[in-house]
């Protein structure tokens, strides 16, 4: 969602919290502003609508002396309260230009607070709940017990607030000071030489500092450029709820290496994705998870698998129930987390819930994840981002270390996800003994050589990009599967809608005479991923006879089909081979030409991969 950057220290303010904004743009975002202390102790505000070279030009016609300084914030904006216009960006000030904040989540009484303060006579300058924190802030700095002070200030309405957030704000008066705090919303702290930073992201300090803390619900932390103090609400020090870290990758990562865009170094960074996730996971003959707060017995215990994520993490949980049932023989239910809680789910003590998100702080999924707590079930959490709230949570977690994923559209998580799926149904397989140890290690050792066959599928894959730019032109594709097909086809349609902005759909192919069939057109791309003629001679077959009804109503279709496939080939107007594996594994490559068939349409027609409209990196709010 929202980036937000505060930083006091010796360097230069604004080409510090202007990079950290450039690196934070994946996050998705329609507005972006700055708040510097210079030197003369004068608060400088500027925000613009758009993206971040707007916001750049308006800082070009600001007076040197004006963006001199070392303390500032600054904003990347997703808007839910009020339009992306220049009067809503961020960061907000009060009616002196004294006090600034930017602010990630939504706080939830902003109307009432709002209308208390202008019966005190506050003018508002914007439509955004956010503006109400930095008059609170100023009336609390001005008048009372707390007048003067302006870190007690923050404390007193903070403890007024309501919601999702995270808030940062910056002082004229106090130039070598941030205040920053949250609440259910992530915030981490950089801890460098001389100087600090706060961020909802580590992108914003890791050009300078590795070193983090991550910040625990309802905590405050008071920055200078010689240290930090954390927190509760009232004020008190806290040494408690909070956890430094290192982050285990640099700027390298974070930056294209020569590729055109991020999400293409991110679909060939898929062989290591998943080599990194699966590396250290079985030893001594077992499988292991990275924060293991579950026994033997507690997986022996359970009775039914619970499965919540959100986008394509979702779909990655549809794999995971194929995997777990097969392996395990228990009943797995797989629910999109937004709509888990309000169903009321029949939980208890015998019940595993996995919780599945890239970025470990996607609020529908982190309220599942405490809906499932509340009723005693296990909670099991598979996430990309050490430190983040979803992990913290959980009984047990397995990390997939695929690195920072800067571009909007899931990739490289995606099949890190699938992997790490796979390593947990193993894990309860192998507690519950419904797989032999040999057993297990066999489906280990195929996994294991997944990233060499998905290295194969990068090798070959111009043709498809070449095919994506043929379909340029459509303005509809819709996708067929079966089995471990199916999700696969949701989630190669949620590339194209992501990326494209075009009508997609993915379809389980029995479900065709059903009712979709009524859309095959003349000259319709639908896009067919096969089962192995090996493995699933029976389903093949089934799909060879959906192929088929489908062309002779004037479809055009192109087939992923396992190499030597000589079925098919008859029945494709346009082939995609992937090596031949396990039925359950072959998503891991079938996966892959989608991504790139989405990523190459969406270029050819002219479109931002990385930076799709209307969506952000990870969802922090409801």
């Amino acid at each position: 969602m929202c980036g937000i950057v505060g930083y006091v220290g010796h360097r230069p303010a604004c080409e510090v919290v202007i990079g950290a904004l450039r690196r934070m743009e994946y996050r998705g975002y329609d507005s972006a502003g700055i708040a510097l202390v210079n030197d003369y102790g004068t608060l400088t505000v500027r925000r613009r609508a758009g993206r971040l070279v707007n916001l750049e030009s308006a800082l070009d016609e600001a007076e040197g002396t004006a963006l001199r300084g070392h303390c500032g914030v600054g904003h990347t904006r997703w808007a839910t309260h009020g339009r992306p216009t220049d009067r809503n960006a961020h960061p907000h000030s009060d009616a002196a230009v004294k006090i600034a904040v930017v602010h990630n989540g939504i706080i939830e009484n902003h109307a009432e607070l709002r209308r208390e303060l202008e019966a005190d006579g506050v003018r508002f300058g914007s439509d955004t709940d956010t503006e109400v924190a930095v008059h609170l802030v100023a009336r609390h700095y001005q008048h009372g017990p707390t007048a003067g002070d302006f870190e007690r200030s923050v404390f007193a309405v903070l403890r007024r607030l309501e919601g999702h957030f995270t808030l940062v704000f910056a002082n004229a008066d106090e130039p070598g000071k941030v205040v920053a705090a949250r609440r259910s919303t992530p915030l981490l702290l950089g801890v460098g030489d001389g100087e600090m930073f706060v961020s909802s992201d580590v992108a914003a300090f890791i050009e300078y500092t590795r070193d983090a803390v991550e910040l625990g619900q309802d905590q405050a932390v008071v920055i200078t450029a010689e240290g930090y103090r954390i927190t509760d609400f009232d004020g008190v020090a806290t040494d408690v709820g909070w956890r430094t870290f290192h982050v285990d990758w640099d700027l390298s990562a974070a930056e294209k290496g020569g590729y055109e865009y991020f999400m293409l170094k991110e679909i060939a960074e898929q062989p290591s994705a998943v080599a990194n996730t699966l590396v250290g996971h079985f030893v001594d003959g077992r499988i292991v998870l990275d924060e293991q707060r579950l026994t033997d017995q507690d997986l022996r215990e359970v009775d039914k698998v619970f499965i919540v994520a959100c986008g394509t993490a979702y779909h990655s949980g549809l794999l995971a129930k194929y995997a777990i049932e097969h392996w395990t023989r228990l009943p797995v239910e797989v629910e999109l987390a937004s709509e888990f809680r309000y169903r009321d789910p029949v939980l208890d003590r015998s019940t595993l819930v996995i919780a599945i998100s890239q970025s470990g702080e996607t609020a529908d999924t982190l309220e599942a994840v405490r809906h499932a707590k509340e009723q005693k079930a296990k909670v099991l959490a598979i996430c990309n981002t050490n430190g983040s709230q979803i992990p913290r949570e959980c009984d047990a977690v397995l990390y997939t270390r695929a690195g920072p994923e800067i571009g909007v559209a899931a990739t490289k998580t995606f099949l890190a996800q699938i992997a790490a799926n796979y390593l947990v149904g193993l894990a309860l397989a192998q507690a519950r003994g419904t797989k032999y140890p040999d057993e297990v290690e066999r489906e280990y050792r195929e996994l294991e050589g997944i990233p060499e066959l998905v290295a194969r599928v990068l090798d070959n894959i111009e043709p498809v990009a070449a095919l994506a730019r043929q379909f340029a032109l459509s303005s509809t594709v819709l996708f067929l599967g079966r089995h471990v097909g199916y999700p696969v086809a949701l989630e190669g349609a949620l590339k194209l809608k992501e990326l494209a902005y075009l009508h997609a759909e993915g379809f389980a192919a029995g479900e065709l005479k059903h009712g979709p069939l009524a859309l095959i057109e003349d000259g319709l791309p639908v896009i067919v991923v096969m089962p192995s003629p090996k493995s699933s001679p029976v389903l093949h077959a089934k799909l060879v006879s959906n192929i088929r009804e489908i062309q002779a109503r004037g479809a055009m279709t192109i087939v992923i089909a396992e190499e030597s496939d000589e079925t098919v080939r008859p029945y494709a107007d346009y082939l995609v081979e992937i090596p031949s594996v396990s039925m359950l594994f072959q998503p891991l490559l079938s996966t892959v030409p989608l991504q790139v068939f989405a990523a190459s349409l969406a270029k050819a027609q002219g479109y931002d991969v990385d930076k799709p409209r209307n969506l952000a990196k990870s969802v922090t709010v409801e």
